[in-house]
């Protein structure tokens, strides 16, 4: 009599091991199931990463981790107002001055690792935003150095208060606790022009300075030995910066 097998019904993701686990007659062989199963299943543990060292030894996992910080804005950043300007050139700085027409222009010195610079920062930043009218420049000591010491900038923070055709008319360095001197210049010296002419600026020999350091360009040619010397003694020194 002839015997017959009843089907085996596997699980889907073993029904691919039915060509490979049969005999030679076509039928099911219980030991090559039993030996494939374990293969496969030590295989599928293996991709798993669960119970083969050699998958963790001999493969190389590659990590890719991306971490994104975002800037946090720095101190001399912050609360800036749409009449406060950052200065990144004595060029610049030169340029503003010369066509700011009869507008009060603020220059203020700082530096990023000025304690004083910083407590009084929000204090300009709302005395320019009820000040409109006026130029208030920004000007970080420690990216434009030359320029600075060149204009006799030697303690922080520093003023120059510049306007119209008079050019600089007062300078002074205050912090905190000495605001009130700040307040007083900018009462003194209303934002509102008269137009009496031109913006002067720099003073010449201020400008004759940072031309021969190299920091603007200016082509007015020094007329007299004298002016020679006037250059010569107006070079940066090498004065310490004092920080309130």
């Amino acid at each position: 009599m002839a015997s017959s097998l009843n089907p085996i019904s596997l699980p889907g993701y073993l029904t691919s091991f039915k060509e490979t686990s049969t005999n030679s007659n076509g039928s099911f062989s219980p030991s090559l199931i039993s030996t494939d199963l374990t293969q496969r299943s030590q295989l599928f543990s293996d991709h798993k990463g669960l119970t083969s060292s050699s998958w963790n030894n001999k493969t190389p996992v590659l990590a890719h981790a991306s971490i994104c910080v975002a800037k946090s804005m720095r101190w001399w950043e912050k609360t800036l107002k749409p009449n406060m300007i950052e200065i990144n050139s004595a060029q610049e700085f030169v340029d503003i001055l010369s066509n700011s027409g009869d507008k009060l222009v603020i220059v203020e010195f700082y530096s990023p690792g000025c304690g004083g610079c910083k407590a009084l920062h929000p204090k300009i930043c709302q005395l320019a935003e009820s000040n409109p009218k006026a130029i208030f420049l920004q000007v970080n000591y420690e990216e434009l150095k030359p320029m600075s010491q060149s204009l006799h900038v030697h303690v922080l923070p520093f003023f120059r208060f510049y306007k119209g055709h008079e050019g600089k008319i007062c300078s002074f360095s205050c912090t905190v606790a000495t605001i009130k001197k700040f307040k007083d210049a900018l009462l003194k010296y209303k934002p509102d022009g008269c137009n009496l002419g031109p913006a002067k600026g720099l003073e010449e020999t201020e400008l004759l300075t940072l031309a021969s350091i190299g920091q603007i360009s200016y082509n007015l040619q020094v007329k007299s030995t004298e002016d020679d010397l006037l250059l010569k003694d107006l070079n940066p020194s090498s004065k310490n910066l004092l920080l309130a």
